[in-house]
This record gives structure tokens, sequence and C-alpha cells, in this order.
């Protein structure tokens, strides 16, 4: 080999080796002294990772429910809360861009909707915080409450508020056939201030009514407690109430009608104020024994016989009056205490000419205050009792109408399902 190819050869070496190098500072696989740190160019990732989580804030955020939910509730969805750290904004809307008030806690832990969320209905939430450093942290979450295909609802009665007879049950009507009985009838409970017993009957999916042994102690305080919210009252159906209700108990008004005397005494607090003439069903059309409880009050309403089964050949109502004064509802199948305008006076007292309903002397219009069915009317509130004997029929339905004080307390706590 001559000089200047020898010369050649170990120029080109020193090339290739010269690469191998540059290739190798690249990889940036070693620890030589030319990294640095601080996430600078040539750092490691380690390094890199632990200079980001410096400038991270510490504030860690909770949104419930999670992000992707779907059947939430529409009672405790929607909260927010943070720790090592303080909310600075929520934001929360419907999928259309409707805006859901809500409010950040004094302490700024905490938010929550300032109003009950729809069922069926998607959301979005959106929250920051901030730590003791003032770094932001930022979490959003997107979720779909119950719909009403897959919840429940009970429709009770009375109402918040109210005050009523001594005879007033409790009645929940629910809008699915409950399943899971015992699981929903924990999540109801019914106490009263006078410390009476109360007990709970389903009869049916549907319907559980809620009393005393006897009647509610007068001018008593009940109170309804509903912590449905999740509870499964069948499969895939959940509830989504959570809901306290009071209602007084006023005076112990019971009224007593013996369709034997045609008589009917009104007693309030055990103590007779009136007796009244009246006029019940007939012989052919009996009015219901047992103890009933106003349920309804309409100063004046329409009577349809074709609506509870009288009809005519014609297929008509044997009555149609449409301007019936101060009727009271004693069952759902359309037994009434109410004025009769209609009736000869004579027959107060005397005898028994109705359908099946209990009648008193009244005027048309309903605008007289001195008649029999003006003075009951003002007298009475729903809840109070109409105890009716001496007519030859059967007892009423106890779950015909608020009437379950015609089944015994035995039987009455039989039908429990806890």
């Amino acid at each position: 080999m001559t000089e200047g190819k020898r010369r050649r050869g170990l120029t080109a070496a020193s090339a290739l080796l010269g690469g191998v190098m540059v290739l190798s500072a690249c990889s940036g696989g070693g620890d030589d002294a030319g990294s640095s740190g601080g996430g600078g160019k040539g750092a490691s990732q380690a390094q890199v990772d632990e200079a980001a989580a410096k400038k991270t804030s510490e504030a860690q955020i909770k949104i419930t429910p999670k992000d992707g939910s779907n059947n939430a509730s529409i009672n405790n969805s929607a909260a927010v809360a943070v720790t090592k750290g303080t909310l600075t904004e929520v934001t929360m809307t419907t999928t259309d861009g409707t805006v859901v008030e809500g409010e950040i806690a004094a302490d700024k832990k905490s938010w929550k909707p300032s109003v009950q969320l729809e069922r069926a209905t998607a959301y979005k939430l959106t929250a920051t915080a901030e730590d003791s450093k003032g770094r932001a942290a930022h979490e959003n979450a997107s979720f779909t409450t119950v719909s009403p295909a897959n919840s429940f609802i009970g429709n009770f009665t009375p109402d918040d508020g109210s005050t009523v007879g001594v005879g007033m049950p409790v009645s929940i009507n629910f809008d699915k056939a409950i399943a899971n009985k015992a699981e929903v009838q924990k999540g109801i409970t019914v106490s009263t201030s006078s410390g009476q017993e109360v007990a709970c009957h389903w009869f049916n999916p549907n319907r559980m009514d809620c009393r005393p042994e006897d009647y509610w102690q007068e001018n008593s305080t009940v109170t309804l407690k509903l912590a449905l919210d999740g509870v499964e009252g069948a499969e895939g159906v959940y509830g989504v109430q959570q809901k306290t209700v009071n209602f007084k108990i006023g005076r112990n008004q019971v009224s007593v009608v013996d369709a034997e005397t045609k008589q009917m005494k009104v007693t309030q607090d055990g103590k007779t104020v009136r007796t009244i003439p009246i006029s019940a069903g007939s012989p052919e059309n009996k009015t219901w024994e047992g103890q009933m409880v106003i349920s309804e009050k309409f100063k004046e309403t329409r009577m349809d016989g074709a609506t509870v089964g009288f009809t005519d050949d014609d297929g008509k109502g044997e009555y149609d009056i449409k301007d019936v004064p101060h009727a009271m509802r004693l069952s759902n199948s359309g037994t009434f205490l109410h004025g009769n305008y209609w009736g000869a006076k004579s027959i107060f007292g005397s005898a028994n000419t109705s359908h099946g309903c209990i009648g008193l002397a009244d005027t048309q219009g309903a605008n007289d205050p001195n008649t029999p069915g003006a003075w009951f009317y003002d007298n009475s509130i729903v809840g109070d009792v109409v105890v009716v004997k001496n007519t030859g029929d059967k007892t009423v339905a106890p779950d015909n109408g608020l009437n379950g004080w015609n089944m015994d307390w035995a039987q009455w706590k039989a039908g429990s399902a806890v």
C-alpha cells in the first residue's frame, strides 16, 4: 500500500468513528457531564417529569358522579369537593347550554346545585381550584340522570304543612310496581309527636298506607320521611325522592251515621256538637258500612251515575246532577256525603232514597251557610272520620278510599314487608 492510500483509509475510518460518537450522543442514554437538569436540553425523562411535577397544583378535585355515569341521582349528583386547595369556579350546564345555578360553600371546599336536577337529562360539570401557591387544577365530568323509565316516585297524601283529621292515613301510591317492597319500606319512616306506634301495610305493589292502631292523637304532628334516592324498587328501577313532610292533626271529629234512625251524630273531642237528619242509600242501593275517611271536599261538583255504574237502558246515567253542593268523598267507588237540594225536605230523617250516598238538606248554589249541608262542610276537614252503620250492606273495603281502619291491627301489621 502506498503512503497516499494508507492516509486515505485512516481518514475514512476516523470519519466513521466520529459518526458513531455523534449518534451515541443523540441517544440521551449517558449520564455524562453534558446532561443538564430542569427540563433543559439534554435532560433525562425522569428529570423532565420531576420538573413538571413542581409546576402542578396540589389541589385535588372530586366530582360526583363519575364521568360517564348513567342513572345518576337527581338529588345527590353534581357534588364537587376539593382537598389541598379551594374552588375558584364551577360551571354546570345541560347539553343545550342551559346553566344550572349553584353555589360554592363559604369555605370554598365544596359546591352543589341550588335546584333539583331533572330526570333523563345530560349534564356537564367543569371545576377549577387553586392550591396554597396559586397553582390551578381542573376537572370535568359529564353524566346523565336517571330516566323516568328507570325510576319511580311515590305520590303521597297528605300534603306537607296541612292540617288533617284524626283518621287521615299516610297513603303512598307508586308510579311503578314495587317488587322489592322491603327495601322501599325501609326507606320510608312515619313518626308522630304523640309517640304512637305506626305500621305500614301494602295493599298491592303500587300502594302502601301507614297508620297507628287507633286514630291519630288530636293536635299531634306526624312526620313522613322519604329516603328513596337510589333504592332499587324493581330490577333496574330506582327511587329518586329525598324528602321530609310534616303535617298536623287537628281536633278529633268523628261523625256516626245511623241509616236505621236516619240521623248523623257529630262529635268533636268526644262531645256531641250536633245531630243532623240524613238520607242514606235506598234498600236497592245500600250505603257501605264501616269507618270512612273524608278524602276530598268540593263546594260544588257534578255527579253522573254513569261513572259509577248506574245507567239506564240507553247507557246514560240514571242521574246527572251538575251542581251537587258541599260534597265530601268517602270512597273511591263514588260514595259521598253531600248536600241535597232536589229531594223533598221531608225525606231527611225519615227515608233512605239515594243511590248509596249520604244526603243532607241543602240549597242549590251552595251559598246558604244555614243549611245542614253547609254547616257540616264548613266544620269538616280532610281526614275526618265518618262511621256508617245499620245500612244492611257489607263493610267498605279497606283500600276503597282511605279506609284502612276497617282492618284490625293484626291484619294491618301482617301487610308490612319489614
